[in-house]
């Protein structure tokens, strides 16, 4: 009897206690902060690092190759330059303009200068994993690299003063926006929705390819342009600098998967076989043309395929990723050996010849390749309305970099001046700029 009474007791006080803990049970899990993954995280700051990796000392040291030995170290300089100045801009309001909530174009200043965001911050839904720090740090290279890619489009020319304010004023007045409705509105940009870009075919590759062209259109040439040859001085330093942005892409892209899953390793699969197959189709071409393949040649051809895919490797397999590959190398050769010579701009190493136009072809095949209809695509979307979206996005990042980098240019250029004088061209950027020469004779 004794025994039956305590079993009822024990049934009778379960649901009581349940009822008293379920509430506190409840506040706790909702208190409780989302779980940060370790591997997603050592995953995060390993291509954080990797993307640092491609501007020093993997950009600084292809584009400082292609240049004359006399301008050698502007090429470093610039780089390391840019790399610290728009890592401080990032700090102070390029992260929160990017990657807060604030208006149809631009973010706001809430998190300027790292306001309100602590190692225990919440993370950000779409990288549920990982501290905001680590976005926060990751999404700064992007930042520091892009102005980076143009700067070889008038290399050996621009002042260096010059050089530093256009980076700021344009990564303020075009990067940031881009970013802003790309990643951040989730591809609502400029009143378009759905826009895919991965990795920075519209926020990184066309528009610092569009400012390389209105650059170096308004700098004006090299003296001895179109009938001097320009050499570079060192093959060995670009193709090294070639081979480590490959390494540090593998960050750029797969890292902008924002963990470390199943989706990161078909983007870096992807990003290696366009890059692959690209440099053999350039390779192909200047073997058939000039007879032999040059070394150049296919670190060219393998920076056309990577920033080709840039934009398209989150959704494509890897067919696609060698029909982008194929495709960029092709069209990226025209552009650097025959729309060039054609209109008659220096553009110094190529910048809009490669990265404009491998991203502006990533960014529209990926309406073609990335569908689910398409051997190994993995979008589900219909190809006639992405391509007019991706079009479209293309056109506006177009025209919003072309405007804005004519018009700052000016600026400049009545105020402090764009270009070296003639003397200082002559004497190498190194000595006029810096006081220093790369080589002692």
């Amino acid at each position: 009897m004794f025994q039956t009474l305590l079993s009822c007791r024990k049934r009778l006080l379960l649901p009581v206690l349940l009822l008293t803990t379920a509430p506190a049970l409840h506040a706790a899990e909702s208190a409780a902060p989302a779980a940060i993954n370790s591997g997603d995280t050592a995953w995060m700051l390993t291509a954080t690092a990797l993307v640092l990796f491609m501007m020093i000392p993997g950009l600084a040291l292809f584009y400082a190759g292609l240049v004359k030995s006399k301008n050698v170290l502007s090429l470093f300089m610039q780089c390391f330059a840019l790399t610290c100045v728009m890592s401080l801009l990032w700090l102070a309001c390029g992260y929160s303009l990017s990657f807060s909530d604030g208006n149809g174009f631009i973010g706001s200043l809430q998190h300027a200068f790292l306001n309100g965001i602590t190692p225990d911050s919440a993370p950000r839904s779409d990288a549920p994993t990982i501290p905001v720090l680590s976005h926060f740090a990751y999404q700064m290279m992007f930042f520091l690299i892009t102005p980076g890619l143009f700067i070889g489009a008038f290399a050996e020319r621009m002042r260096f003063s010059a050089v530093m304010v256009f980076s700021i004023f344009w990564s303020l007045l075009v990067y940031i926006p881009c970013c802003y409705g790309v990643w951040h509105k989730a591809g609502a940009f400029l009143g378009l929705t759905g826009v895919i870009d991965l990795a920075g075919g519209i926020v990184v590759h066309i528009t610092a390819g569009v400012a390389a062209l209105v650059a170096c259109i308004m700098v004006g040439p090299r003296r001895g342009f179109g009938h001097s040859p320009f050499i570079p001085h060192n093959l060995p330093f670009t193709i090294t600098g070639a081979a480590m942005l490959w390494v540090g892409w593998f960050g750029f892209n797969a890292g902008s998967q924002l963990a470390a899953n199943g989706a990161a390793a078909m983007t870096l699969v992807v990003t290696h076989l366009s890059a692959c197959a690209a440099s053999v189709v350039w390779m192909a071409i200047e073997w058939i043309k000039n007879g032999k393949p040059s070394v150049l040649g296919i670190a060219t051809g393998s920076i056309a395929g990577l920033a080709a895919i840039t934009p398209a490797s989150g959704k494509v397999g890897p067919i696609g990723a060698l029909c982008i590959g194929s495709v960029s190398a092709i069209l990226c050769w025209l552009a650097c050996s025959k729309l060039k010579a054609k209109f008659k701009y220096d553009d110094s190493l190529d910048v809009f010849g490669v990265h404009g136009v491998g991203g502006f072809v990533g960014t529209i095949l990926v309406a073609v390749f990335g569908t689910k209809s398409f051997c190994g695509g993995l979008g589900d979307f219909n190809i006639g309305s992405q391509l007019t979206t991706q079009l479209l996005a293309a056109l506006y990042t177009i025209i919003l970099s072309g405007v804005v980098s004519y018009v700052l240019l000016k600026i400049i250029d009545k105020t402090i001046g764009l270009r070296v004088s003639e003397q200082e061209e002559s004497e190498g950027l190194d000595l006029a700029d810096h006081g220093e020469a790369g080589y002692s004779h």
